[in-house]
C-alpha cells in the first residue's frame, strides 16, 4: 500500500520534539561525564551527537518538503478532475440538446414523408378519377334504367291487382274476367314474370360493384395508414387492380399468377400505393396493347411481388434514375415524378428492396422483396 504523507504540522512538531530531547540528552551527558571524560572524548561525543541530530533534522526537512510537493500535486489533480467533470457535464448537456433537436427533426421529416406519400396517393387517384367515374357510372346507368323498368312493371301489376280486388266483390259479373284478360294481354304478364327477376339481379350486382369501387377508394385514401398489421398482400393487389380496372382493360391483359404466400407484418395501405404506382408505370409504358403479369411467391422468410410488362422498357441511363425524386420520362404535366421515389421509400421502411430488370423494347420487371416479419422500432408501430 502507498504510504500516506504526513501533514506539515505533524512533521514540524516532530522536529521540535526531537530537538528538545537531544538538548536534554546533551545536558545530561555533560553533567555525568564532566569529571570522567577528557576534553577530546567529550568533544568527539558532542560532534557525533550533533551530526546525528543534523542528519535526522535533514531527513525530517526532506520529508516535510516531499509532503508539501505531494499535497500540491493532490490539490492540482483535484482541480483538474473538477475541471474535467464540469467539462463533461457541459458536453453531456450539449449532447442531450443535440439529441432532442435530432428527434424533433426526425419527427418533422417523418411527417413530411407521410404528407408526401399521401399527396402522391391522392395525385394518383386524381389521375384515375375519370376512369373511376366511368367504372361507377356504368353500373349506376343500368341500375337507374332497371329501376325505371321495375317502376313501370309494378305500376301495371298494381293495376291488375286492383281489377282482381274489384272482381272479387262481384264474381258473377262477366265484365270483370274480360277486363282482367285484356289488361293481362296489354301488360304482357308472362314477359313481366320473366324480366323482373333479371332486373333485380343485375341491379344488385351493379350496386355491389359500385360499393366495391367506393370501398377500394376509401381504402387507398384513408388517413390512418401508419399502422403495422398482419395482412395478405394478394388482397391488396386485387383491390389495386379493381381501382385501376378502367385504366388497364383498354391497354393490357392482366394475368395473375398468385402463389401460396403467408401474411406479413406491414403497413398494407402504403404497400397498396406501391402496387398502384408500379402498375400505372407498367400500363403507361405500353403504347397500344400489351400484357401485364402479376406474380407472387414466398421463400423461407420473405415474400415477393413481381410486376412484368411488355412495354417499351428502359435504357440503363433511365433505369439508374427511376427512383430519383421528380424524375419522369412522361410529358410535362402527365406525372409528378414521385411515384417510384415514394414506392422506394415505403419498401425501404419495410426493410425490403426492389429489383428492376429492363431492356429497351423488351419491357420491364419490377420485383418487390419484403420480409415476413421485419424488425421494427417501437416508435414505428403506429
Amino acid at each position: 500500500m502507498t504510504e500516506q504523507p504526513h501533514s506539515n504540522t505533524d512533521l514540524q512538531n516532530e522536529i521540535v520534539r526531537l530537538n528538545k530531547i537531544i538538548s536534554a540528552l546533551i545536558k545530561q551527558a555533560d553533567a555525568r561525564n564532566s569529571d570522567k571524560m577528557t576534553d577530546f572524548s567529550l568533544f568527539q561525543s558532542q560532534v557525533m551527537l550533533e551530526n546525528e541530530v543534523h542528519n535526522r533534522t535533514e531527513q525530517l526537512e526532506n520529508a516535510l518538503l516531499k509532503n508539501k510537493q505531494i499535497n500540491a500535486e493532490l490539490i492540482d489533480t483535484q482541480w483538474k478532475m473538477m475541471g474535467e467533470i464540469e467539462e463533461r457535464k457541459l458536453v453531456l448537456r450539449a449532447l442531450e440538446q443535440e439529441k432532442a433537436e435530432q428527434k424533433e427533426l426526425i419527427q418533422k421529416l417523418e411527417e413530411s414523408d407521410r404528407q408526401l406519400r399521401q399527396s402522391e396517393k391522392l395525385a394518383s387517384i386524381g389521375q384515375l378519377a375519370a376512369g373511376v367515374a366511368h367504372e361507377i357510372n356504368n353500373p349506376m346507368g343500368f341500375i337507374t334504367s332497371n329501376l325505371s323498368s321495375l317502376q313501370r312493371y309494378f305500376t301495371q301489376l298494381f293495376q291488375l291487382i286492383a281489377l282482381y280486388e274489384k272482381s272479387s266483390a262481384d264474381p258473377a259479373n262477366p265484365f270483370w274476367p274480360q277486363q282482367i284478360q285484356s289488361l293481362r294481354d296489354e301488360i304482357d304478364i308472362d314477359f313481366l314474370k320473366e324480366d323482373i327477376g333479371p332486373l333485380f339481379q343485375d341491379s344488385i350486382e351493379g350496386a355491389v360493384r359500385v360499393r366495391r369501387i367506393v370501398q377500394d377508394l376509401l381504402h387507398f385514401s384513408r388517413a390512418g395508414e401508419n399502422y403495422w398489421e398482419w395482412a395478405n398482400l394478394q388482397d391488396g393487389l386485387n383491390s389495386t387492380l379493381n381501382i385501376l380496372s378502367n385504366e388497364l382493360k383498354y391497354k393490357a391483359d392482366v394475368i395473375r399468377e398468385y402463389g401460396d404466400i403467408p401474411q406479413i407484418h406491414c403497413m398494407p395501405a402504403q404497400l397498396n400505393q406501391v402496387f398502384m404506382n408500379m402498375l400505372l408505370n407498367a400500363v403507361h409504358s405500353i403504347d397500344i396493347h400489351g400484357e401485364i403479369r402479376v406474380k407472387t411467391g414466398a421463400t423461407q422468410d420473405q415474400v415477393y411481388i413481381a410486376i412484368a410488362d411488355t412495354g417499351s422498357g428502359m435504357t440503363p441511363e433511365v433505369k439508374a434514375k427511376i427512383f430519383d425524386p421528380f424524375f419522369t420520362t412522361k410529358r410535362l404535366g402527365a406525372g409528378t415524378g414521385l411515384g417510384l421515389s415514394v414506392a422506394y421509400g415505403i419498401i425501404k421502411k419495410h426493410q425490403g428492396n426492389i429489383d428492376v430488370q429492363s431492356e429497351p423494347g423488351k419491357g420491364s420487371v419490377f420485383t418487390v422483396w419484403l420480409p415476413i416479419s421485419p424488425e421494427i422500432e417501437s416508435d414505428d408501430t403506429h
